[in-house]
């Protein structure tokens, strides 16, 4: 029985740090055991959440596989730059679509189930000293928390990310890999678990 995890950067820059350092997470990840789908934000495009937006045409088609997604593995791997001090707008956006309910809005249906008993592992990566430390990461948790997620204590704040890779997107330090296979393995095993 594999741990079934769907990492993802919450950015949508092409060559985003948190990009690179959710591949190397999740080779990681994979490397620890895991079922790994590796997806990009940025190829599930929505409007930013509207109440009445949902109200006429209900859920964009892209929230919809993303829900599908979630409900087919056990675990996150999200790994998000900080935007002002916060939680990126394309993260939370994907958030508060997923968080909402469809169909009669019971069991599978409901605004919690895409959540409902996962795990999650969270990292971030930024140029700056902190590696989203003390803002996005605690705020992230928070959210993820109030919507019955168990969240690892582990987590990976990488600072000075611009320096962090090589040429062929690996991380140069070998402490820091070793971080993050740590992590990875953290994740794996929590998840295995809670399944169990």
């Amino acid at each position: 029985m594999a741990a079934k995890i769907l990492a993802f950067a919450g950015s949508a820059r092409r060559d985003s740090l948190n990009k690179k350092l959710v591949r190397v997470a999740a080779r990681a990840a994979r490397e620890a055991g895991g079922e790994v789908t590796l997806i990009d934000l940025d190829d599930f495009p929505m409007p930013i959440y509207h109440g009445d937006l949902e109200d006429a045409e209900g859920l964009p088609p892209n929230a919809l596989k993303l829900r599908e997604l979630f409900l087919a593995h056990d675990a996150l791997l999200i790994v998000s730059p900080e935007n002002n001090g916060s939680v990126p707008a394309v993260l939370k956006n994907t958030i508060d679509w997923l968080s909402r309910g469809t169909g009669d809005g019971h069991g599978t249906n409901s605004g919690i189930a895409p959540y409902r008993g996962k795990v999650a592992g969270l990292a971030g990566a930024t140029p700056g000293p902190w590696g989203t430390l003390y803002q996005c990461l605690p705020h992230l948790r928070i959210i993820l928390t109030k919507l019955t997620v168990t969240v690892i204590p582990q987590q990976v704040p990488l600072p000075h990310a611009d320096e962090a890779f090589d040429e062929q997107g690996e991380l140069r330090d070998p402490k820091v890999a070793k971080s993050v296979a740590a992590f990875a393995k953290s994740l794996v095993e929590t998840t295995l678990k809670l399944k169990a």
